[in-house]
């Protein structure tokens, strides 16, 4: 007969098992409350208290549960959301639609520019680089565009704006800073029309994986890691950092969080999308007291 040593060692093992299962086919799990908690016990190094929030990741997984905005839907919509943010702070700031497809079959090549870049609507990370046409693999870039088109990113991590978004496959602008070589992603954490926070991706595509770097809204670093390692190489505040200050304090009024993403290319601030749940709010804090910090900053609405 096993011991419990033995016994206890099986559990772990099927349970590991069981949540690689879930994370593959998040569909096996169809309760929102119930996926949320499985998937949190294993990424998560603290119980997550869905009735009591109090840390920043927790209240990220009750803002999925019972803050169901519908306009959240048009804001995470990649093509949907052009018209609504050049609205409320202009069109100069929306880079430019090449095109707009429902199948990557679809797609007119010969009328794209040399340079451009292609994304779906509904999803995060589906994206083909191009700089060059000529050298461009079609073939590549139709498989990686079709699986993303495959992708729920909802039932992913029950990120619900996502649900309703229609898949369609846009061709944008490329756009690169002439001084950095690329394109780098300022990244504002806002509540209710309030900067707390920010964290600059740099080197995006480099092979291993980007740099995050975390600040101040007097662009003071912080000293925090999460998801990605610090950048070994000072980042400079870009001389339109109080623009972008000014951009994401108007895109966020009203809305208890949301972090609004920025580029400044060669001096001109571009918008790049809105997203409610920070990392799927799965993600710890290094040193872990800034969860609880980012925490207070939320304040959640009435379910």
């Amino acid at each position: 007969m096993k011991n419990k040593k033995q016994l206890l060692n099986i559990f772990q093992y099927t349970q590991l098992l069981v949540y690689k299962l879930v994370s593959h086919f998040p569909g096996l799990i169809k309760n929102d409350r119930n996926f949320i908690e499985y998937i949190w016990k294993y990424r998560m190094n603290y119980p997550l208290n869905l009735d009591n929030p109090k840390t920043y990741n927790e209240k990220l997984q009750w803002m999925k549960l019972y803050d169901r905005n519908p306009l959240y839907t048009q804001y995470v919509d990649k093509f949907a959301c052009k018209l609504l943010i050049s609205k409320i702070i202009g069109k100069k700031y929306v880079i430019p639609t090449l095109g707009v497809w429902k199948s990557f079959d679809e797609i007119d090549f010969d009328s794209l520019p040399d340079q451009f870049v292609l994304k779906c609507t509904h999803d995060s990370g589906g994206i083909v680089i191009c700089k060059d046409k000529k050298k461009l693999n079609i073939q590549a870039a139709k498989m990686k565009i079709r699986k993303a088109m495959k992708r729920d990113f909802w039932m992913a991590a029950r990120e619900w704006p996502y649900k309703n978004v229609p898949r369609r496959i846009i061709a944008e602008k490329y756009m690169e800073d002439e001084k950095t070589k690329e394109l780098r992603d300022y990244k504002f954490f806002c509540f209710d029309g309030e900067v707390k926070a920010m964290f600059v991706a740099t080197e995006r595509q480099r092979k291993e994986e980007p740099y995050f770097d975390f600040f101040t809204p007097d662009f003071n670093n912080m000293g925090i890691v999460q998801g990605h390692p610090n950048s070994p190489r000072k980042i400079e505040k870009p001389a339109t950092f109080e623009e972008m200050k000014k951009i994401a304090t108007k895109l966020s009024k009203g809305l208890p969080h949301v972090r609004v993403d920025l580029y400044d290319v060669n001096g001109k601030v571009y918008f790049g999308e809105m997203t409610f749940f920070h990392h799927t709010g799965m993600v710890p804090f290094v040193p872990n007291k800034w969860d609880k910090i980012f925490g207070d900053w939320l304040q959640l609405p009435n379910k």
